[in-house]
């Protein structure tokens, strides 16, 4: 299924794919600016925890242009110099673009070039922001930031972005500390989706074993997978074809399962992905299933031409609207679909629409 990505409402750049002779290969590119004769600039990989080098990076006239193998699953790199670093993941071949000022690269950079690249910045922004406003020793006890890193996190478990947020310190202090029951949920849910999509990955069996080291034995959950089921929706209240204003939360909050999904209308794909939903809404309908269906389209006549033949709640986030729920649902491409239990709990974004069907049968 062809995806298009969400350039206009995300910012994001334009994926740069390049092959060496020798293999694929990940690039690096951009600039550091207010480099010395003596600074260095490091790149290093992570193993579970300790840094090591990778490489020294010659940046000539302070410009950037590195080329690294690709190790066959998603990594987080950082590039320091002296005590200041920034953090980047790489999940294929995609080019990442870091532009930055020594000697304080770690407060004064961009990182773009792919939507989990995007997303660590936000990472990296919203941990900055929290530790100014309150400090960082109240930052691992802000319930406020955690519930929207932990958003982050089950829009996408078993993305690297969601590993590089639960191994995340401030100081010497996790940031999810997996003796703290609620935490080790979250910690449970990533280490549940690498067992299923990345069981080769080898930070499978370390979140694994993390998370059953530091879990409560439960009567109604012995030996069962991990579910983390305390996020709330958050707030998308936008119009349909009508004029008339629906909000996420107060249907996810009226005891019926909802599916969320975000779509694009004019994509070739669409009428096919709305039949295969249109099969789950019909079955589940009368258990009380009801579907939220957030449109991207740039032609709004068309998306309401589309919206008014289906029979699920149809709302459209135009440019204008801005990418905020799209980054609060991490949702990088199209369609991308979330699954919410009665009480209003995220519990699983669907990766296929063939697994739909039995992600909502979970919840009826």
């Amino acid at each position: 299924m062809k995806s298009i990505f969400l350039i206009a409402l995300l910012g994001m750049a334009a994926v740069a794919v390049s092959c060496s002779d020798n293999g694929p290969k990940w690039h690096l590119n951009g600039s550091i600016e207010g480099l010395s004769e003596d600074d260095n600039i490091i790149l290093e990989a992570n193993n579970q925890g300790y840094w090591y080098v990778v490489d020294t990076i010659n940046a000539k006239n302070g410009k950037l242009d590195y080329a690294g193998d690709v190790h066959g699953y998603p990594d987080i790199f950082r590039l320091r110099v002296g005590d200041s670093s920034v953090y980047f993941p790489v999940d294929s071949i995609e080019t990442v673009t870091i532009n930055a000022t020594a000697p304080d690269i770690a407060a004064n950079h961009t990182l773009s070039g792919s939507p989990q690249a995007v997303n660590l910045a936000r990472v990296d922004s919203m941990l900055t922001a929290a530790a100014a406003a309150k400090g960082v020793k109240t930052m691992v006890a802000d319930e406020e930031l955690k519930r929207q890193l932990a958003g982050m996190i089950l829009a996408d478990p078993a993305g690297v972005v969601s590993y590089y947020i639960i191994r995340k310190t401030i100081g010497d202090t996790p940031l999810y500390n997996p003796s703290a029951p609620m935490d080790n949920r979250i910690i449970g849910a990533v280490a549940n989706s690498f067992n299923s999509q990345r069981p080769d990955d080898p930070r499978t069996k370390y979140l694994t074993s993390l998370f059953l080291r530091n879990r409560r034995p439960s009567s109604s959950a012995e030996g069962s997978a991990m579910q983390a089921q305390l996020i709330k929706a958050f707030e998308i209240d936008l119009y349909d074809h009508t004029g008339k204003r629906h909000s996420l939360l107060e249907l996810t909050e009226s005891g019926r399962p909802v599916i969320l999904s975000f779509t694009a209308y004019s994509a070739d794909w669409s009428p096919a992905f709305n039949v295969e939903l249109n099969k789950v809404y019909s079955k589940y309908h009368p258990n009380g299933l009801e579907i939220y269906q957030v449109s991207v389209d740039e032609d709004e006549y068309a998306w309401k031409q589309a919206a008014k033949n289906l029979p699920w709640i149809t709302v459209y986030n135009s440019v204008a609207d801005g990418g905020k729920v799209l980054r609060q649902y991490n949702v990088a491409q199209v369609p991308t679909t979330f699954v919410f239990n009665r009480e209003g709990e995220l519990v699983e974004r669907v990766l296929d629409i063939a697994d739909l069907d039995s992600a909502v049968a979970k919840v009826i």
